[in-house]
């Protein structure tokens, strides 16, 4: 095994690095525009049918199925030029590089997604963020359920995760304990469901957004775990 490092700092991407909100909003305003009303609204209840069954969004799969219920569209199939051409380094929050650049001095930071096998890198690569973590990623299906394998990569005496989800950083809090330390950014419409989180408890440290934390003290994430 190698040798742990002091601390290890995870953050997800999707409204925590990346405003994906916007990206969603730019994408239905793309296809109504681009092929109507009736095929985007095919496109979206396919998509969230695939995001029930996954558990995470996969835009790029969506497209696939489409294409085999619907094989007399194919012009809504431009819609992958779009995606992939997508300028997602637009879409960083404000501060989000500067954060992954102050994190680094005092541990890796990794990031802990989760998504498809294509899109996912490929939104990751082109905003500019994997270049930020000096390419240290993890996507999985479930990533509250591969903690195993990344205590595994990134061997750490303690943890710090950054996620949007107050239900996965429960779920990672529930079996690292008091290794872990919680940032909960209050950005996107997850973060924002009273609902969705009044179910949870709360993160060791909230903040509006994930450029507060240029204003702390990083280097006291590492104790700021509640026990």
């Amino acid at each position: 095994m190698n040798t742990p490092y002091q601390t290890v700092f995870l953050l997800d991407v999707d409204n925590t690095l990346l405003d994906n909100d916007h990206v969603e909003r730019d994408l239905r305003a793309h296809l109504s525009h681009e092929f109507g009303t009736k095929q985007a609204e095919d496109y979206w209840g396919i998509f969230e049918n695939l995001r029930q069954e996954m558990g995470y969004a996969d835009y790029l799969g969506a497209l696939q199925r489409y294409r085999l219920e619907h094989p007399h569209h194919p012009h809504i199939l431009r819609m992958s030029s779009f995606l992939i051409g997508y300028p997602f380094q637009e879409r960083l929050y404000l501060g989000a590089l500067e954060v992954i650049h102050r994190l680094r001095q005092l541990g890796p930071c990794v990031i802990l997604s989760d998504g498809d096998v294509v899109f996912q890198p490929h939104k990751i690569e082109r905003s500019g963020i994997l270049e930020a973590v000096g390419g240290h990623a993890l996507i999985y299906i479930h990533k509250e359920q591969e903690l195993d394998d990344v205590e595994r990569r990134y061997p750490a005496q303690h943890y710090v995760l950054v996620d949007d989800k107050l239900r996965i950083l429960t779920a990672v809090k529930a079996i690292w304990g008091e290794r872990l330390t919680t940032v909960f950014p209050r950005q996107g419409h997850y973060a924002l469901d009273l609902q969705a989180i009044a179910g949870y408890p709360s993160a060791d440290l909230s903040i509006e957004r994930i450029g507060d934390l240029l204003e702390m003290n990083l280097e006291d994430l590492g104790q700021a775990s509640k026990s």
